[in-house]
């Protein structure tokens, strides 16, 4: 990783704010942790893999699909105009909200929903972000919500494993390239798990 922006990023956003407190210890470790209600943080390396994946710019909107504990969004935030973040998890979002707004965040707006019907009234966005594991490409979110040129990072595959993918939009179709072999908690919604 020497993405400059991104690790000057993943420094401004404290870790330790976004785990539960039995967790602080772990903070920092290269490990995903539970954060409630069957939820994960991601692992940094991931969060850090993903967001310099997505190429975002100061002048991007972006649609980040399963807030959780906000961390993901507060680190996008750090490099885009603006985050748009959607969690079915209302525990979650509302403490994602709190914590961001503790944090000074401002550039970050909140959403309780199904996540893979993104945002339609905020579309299109230059970049989206799912960070949960979908069994398939969910090609109409990505079709309807992503700017033609827009990317998007989406892990897809199984509950078990899942492969990171890159996606660019271009000439109204979606073009898929590997990243790596992942592991994310299920996306859960009309264009990803059922219940």
């Amino acid at each position: 990783m020497r993405d400059e922006r991104v690790l000057t990023a993943l420094r401004h956003v404290p870790r330790d704010k976004f785990v539960l407190p039995e967790e602080k210890q772990n903070a920092y470790a290269d490990k995903a942790l539970p954060i409630g209600h069957d939820q994960t943080i991601s692992q940094p390396y991931i969060v850090a893999l993903m967001t310099q994946r997505l190429d975002v710019q100061p002048d991007h909107k972006v649609l980040e699909i399963g807030t959780g504990s906000g961390y993901q969004a507060a680190v996008l935030a750090q490099l885009a105009k603006e985050v748009c973040t959607v969690e079915r998890i209302k525990p979650l979002l509302d403490s994602a909200f709190h914590r961001l707004l503790d944090l000074s965040v401002r550039n970050v707006k909140f959403r309780y929903g199904d996540g893979t019907e993104g945002w339609p009234e905020q579309a299109p966005f230059d970049r989206i972000l799912i960070a949960a594991g979908a069994p398939e490409l969910p090609r109409t979110l990505l079709l309807s919500q992503l700017k033609e040129g827009g990317m998007a990072i989406v892990p897809i595959g199984p509950r078990n494993e899942q492969t990171l993918l890159g996606i660019r939009k271009r000439d109204n179709d979606l073009l898929t390239a590997e990243i790596i072999p992942c592991k994310f908690v299920p996306l859960i919604g009309k264009e990803g798990w059922s219940e």
